[in-house]
C-alpha cells in the first residue's frame, strides 16, 4: 500500500554467516547443548554428568541448537509453497545438501539423499541393488550394514586377523562371485573397537574386481576426515545423531545410476514428476527417494554440524581424540583384570572408543554404577554387533555373550571427562560398589534407585516417576 510500511524483526536466517559458518578458529572441546547437565546420584550427591556414549547418540553442537533455534520461525513447506517462508526453507533445505556433499568430498555428479540414519541410508541402497547383484561384507559389522544385505544373495566374511586378510579375502570373494553386480558394504571404523579399516585399499581390491564399495561412516565422519572422490567409495551412508546432531536426519551420498534405476524407496508426494490415473513418473535425483515432507530441520542441523567441524577442522578433530585416546588406554590399562578390546592389536589406528572387560564384573553392572554412584554415561551390551562382540568376549554359561562397557567420545569430551571415567573405575574395582544392584528389564539397575526423574513435558503424561519399560531393550546379546 502507498505510503506505509510494513516492519519486521524477523529477516531471513543467513545461512552462510551465524551458526552455519565455519567456525573462528575454535578451541577443542567444542561447546555442547548439555556439557553443564548437573545430575543426581543414588548416594544424594549431584554431580556433572560425564557423557561417554557419543558413539551411541552424540550431544548436540550448540553451533547446530542456534542453527536450528534461527531457522524455526521460518518453518515452512519446502519445495512445494509459494510464500515467502516456504522459499526460506527451500533455500535452507538445498544449501544444506550442498555443504554435507562439500564435507564428504562428493564428486559433482553423486546423489546426496536425506534419509533418518546410516540404517535407514543402507536399506535404502539395499532396496535400490539392481538385480543379480551379490553383497561382500564381514561379521564384524553393525547390524545396520549386515541385516540389510541377507535379503538377497549375500557372502558373509569371517571377522579378519589382519588388514592385510580383510583385503585378501575380500579379493578372493569378489573374484569368485558370479553375480553380474558385486557390492562390498564395509565400515570406515568399528562401533565396538573404534578400528580404521583400510578403506582406500579395499576400494581398489573392489574396483579391480569390477566391484563398488560403499561405506557405513557413521563411526568415521564424527572423528576423521572424508573425501569420497579421493577414496573413490561408490556410496557413503551417515547418521546426523552421531555427529552432534540429534534432529532425525541421515544421508546416503553416491554414484546416482543405481539409484536412478530403482524403485523409488517410498512412494508418494515429492518423488514423482507427473502422475496421472494411468500412470507415475518418477523424479530422478535425490528426490526420487525424499517423498513426503523432508525433514528440513534435521538437514539444516547436520550440515550445521559440517560447517562446525569443517571450520575447526577434522585435523584437530583427530589429534584432539588421539590426545584423549592415549590418556584413556593407558589409565584403563593401569587397572587390574581389566581388558580393552581390539580385533587388530593395541597399536591398531582407532577413533575414539574404547571398550573393555573387567574381570568379576558383570558390562551392564558396571556401567550401571559408574552411572549411579559416579555421575558417568557409558554403554554396556553389544553395541548391535551381536557376532563381532561375541567374537571378542566369548559367551558366558548360558551361550549368550555378557557383552563388554564401551567409553566413546569426541569434540565436546575433555581430559576431566575421562579423569572422571577412570577414577571411578579404578574406586568400583578397587572397593566395590556402594550401592545395591538387581537385574531387571534385561540390565543391571540400582535398587532402590531414588534419583528422581525431571519433569519434561513429554514425561508428563505419565504421571509418575518412571514411565513404563520393555522385558528387555533392543541389541543387547543377553536380553
Amino acid at each position: 500500500m502507498k505510503g506505509s510500511t510494513i516492519a519486521s524483526s524477523k529477516r531471513p536466517p543467513d545461512l552462510g554467516d551465524a551458526a552455519l559458518a565455519p567456525a573462528d578458529a575454535a578451541e577443542l572441546p567444542l561447546p555442547l547443548v548439555g556439557a553443564d547437565l548437573v545430575i543426581p546420584l543414588v548416594t544424594g550427591e549431584r554431580v556433572r554428568y560425564v557423557n561417554l556414549d557419543c558413539a551411541a547418540s552424540a550431544p548436540c553442537l550448540r553451533a547446530v541448537h542456534e542453527a536450528v533455534t534461527a531457522l524455526l520461525p521460518w518453518y515452512s513447506s519446502v519445495h512445494r509453497g509459494a510464500g515467502f517462508a516456504s522459499a526460506v526453507m527451500t533455500d535452507a533445505y538445498d544449501e544444506a545438501r550442498a555443504i554435507v556433499a562439500e564435507l564428504v568430498g562428493a564428486r559433482p555428479d553423486d546423489a546426496v539423499v536425506f534419509t533418518r540414519n546410516t540404517t535407514d541410508s543402507l536399506n535404502l541402497l539395499a532396496a535400490a541393488l539392481p538385480a543379480d547383484t551379490t553383497v561382500v561384507s564381514f561379521a564384524s559389522e553393525h547390524h545396520a550394514n549386515l541385516l540389510p544385505w541377507r535379503r538377497g544373495d549375500s557372502v558373509l566374511l569371517p571377522i579378519p586377523a589382519s588388514p592385510e586378510e580383510a583385503l585378501a579375502r575380500v579379493d578372493a570373494a569378489l573374484g569368485a562371485a558370479t553375480a553380474r553386480h558385486r557390492l562390498l558394504a564395509v565400515t570406515g571404523a568399528s562401533n565396538v573397537t573404534g578400528e580404521l579399516w583400510p578403506l582406500a585399499e579395499l576400494a581398489a581390491v573392489a574396483h579391480r574386481r569390477g566391484a563398488r564399495i560403499a561405506i557405513d561412516a557413521a563411526q568415521l565422519a564424527p572423528h576423521r576426515s572424508i573425501d569420497v572422490a579421493a577414496l573413490d567409495a561408490d556410496y557413503l551412508a551417515l547418521s546426523a545423531h552421531k555427529l552432534y546432531a540429534p534432529f532425525g536426519a541421515g544421508v546416503l551420498v553416491g554414484r546416482s545410476d543405481w539409484l536412478d534405476a530403482a524403485e523409488p524407496y517410498l512412494a508418494g508426494g515429492g518423488a514423482v514428476r507427473r502422475v496421472t490415473v494411468e500412470r507415475t513418473e518418477w523424479a530422478r535425483g535425490a528426490a526420487r527417494h525424499e517423498a513426503g515432507t523432508p525433514n528440513v530441520l534435521g538437514a539444516v542441523a547436520l550440515a550445521a554440524a559440517c560447517r562446525t567441524l569443517g571450520g575447526v577442522g577434522m585435523d584437530a578433530v583427530a589429534a584432539h581424540e588421539a590426545r584423549l585416546l592415549a590418556r584413556a588406554t593407558a589409565g584403563l590399562a593401569r587397572v587390574p583384570g581389566l581388558e580393552i578390546l581390539s580385533m587388530w592389536g593395541p597399536s591398531s589406528p582407532r577413533v575414539g572408543i574404547v571398550a573393555f572387560t573387567v574381570d568379576g564384573w558383570h558390562p551392564s553392572a558396571l556401567a550401571a554404577a559408574l552411572s549411579a554412584e559416579h555421575g558417568v554415561g557409558v554403554r554396556d551390551g553389544a553395541f548391535c554387533a551381536h557376532p563381532f562382540v561375541a567374537s571378542l568376549v566369548g559367551a558366558g554359561p548360558d551361550g549368550r555373550s555378557p557383552g563388554a562397557v564401551r567409553a566413546s567420545f569426541g569434540v565436546g569430551t575433555s581430559t576431566d571427562d575421562l579423569d572422571r571415567l577412570l577414577c571411578a573405575v579404578e574406586e568400583l574395582v578397587a572397593r566395590g560398589p556402594r550401592w545395591s544392584y538387581r537385574f531387571t528389564g534385561g540390565r543391571w539397575q540400582p535398587h532402590p534407585d531414588p534419583r528422581a526423574r525431571p519433569r519434561l513435558h513429554a514425561s508428563t503424561a505419565f504421571g509418575r516417576e518412571h514411565p513404563p519399560r520393555a522385558d528387555a531393550e533392543p541389541c543387547r546379546a543377553d536380553a
